[in-house]
């Protein structure tokens, strides 16, 4: 067999084991609740940190692929555990979009930040990746349902521009900083067992 085949099948291989492996941990996440921090109308969440992760160590497609996983499982979470919120994230714009877009703005990030050290780069990257699916998340459910949200929010649809922005800049700084404190650790000690193989 050809080298260069050889190399690519084994490239591909490991590729498709990680998103396999990131995947499995944004979904169980999900499903223990612990990738969930409550909050009255909103959910912050962890579980798009799998996907920045995918992002910086093996790149855009990984962490695209392990993003639609995370977005399809939080479109199946809410039809079979609905919530106030649940009617938004069954559709695919809201529920998958953004989560897609994490790994293109995580990878995009991370390429661009050649000149910072190691640890700001990742931590930079990975509060983009997060902002990436807040914002994201919340501006669609803006564009798509401002009305609903207002009636499950229990407030004027004048209103949920302000209160979907004001859930959003908690959630994303929450996130971010939970992001920045796993991801930056996580990824250098991976670059380091990487490093010596």
């Amino acid at each position: 067999m050809n080298k260069n085949v050889l190399a690519k099948s084994k490239f591909e291989t490991r590729q498709l084991t990680i998103v396999g492996l990131l995947s499995a941990i944004s979904v169980t996440l999900g499903l223990t609740g612990y990738g969930f921090i409550p909050f009255p109308i909103a959910h912050a969440t962890i579980m798009h940190i799998p996907v920045i992760i995918g992002a910086i160590i093996e790149g855009p497609v990984v962490g695209i692929l392990v993003g639609l996983m995370f977005g399809v499982f939080s479109m199946i979470q809410n039809m079979m555990t609905p919530s106030v919120l649940s009617f938004a994230f069954m559709n695919p714009l809201v529920a998958i979009l953004p989560r897609v877009l994490i790994g293109v703005t995580a990878y995009y990030t991370y390429a661009l930040l050649k000149k910072c050290n190691e640890p700001l780069r990742i931590g930079i990257t990975a509060v983009v990746g997060t902002l990436t699916n807040t914002v994201g998340v919340l501006t669609m459910i803006y564009f798509l349902y401002a009305e609903r949200y207002a009636q499950a929010a229990k407030i004027s649809v004048s209103g949920a521009a302000k209160a979907i922005y004001g859930v959003a800049g908690l959630n994303g700084s929450i996130e971010s900083a939970v992001a920045v404190v796993i991801i930056v650790p996580v990824v250098l000690a991976i670059k380091k067992i990487r490093g010596r193989s």
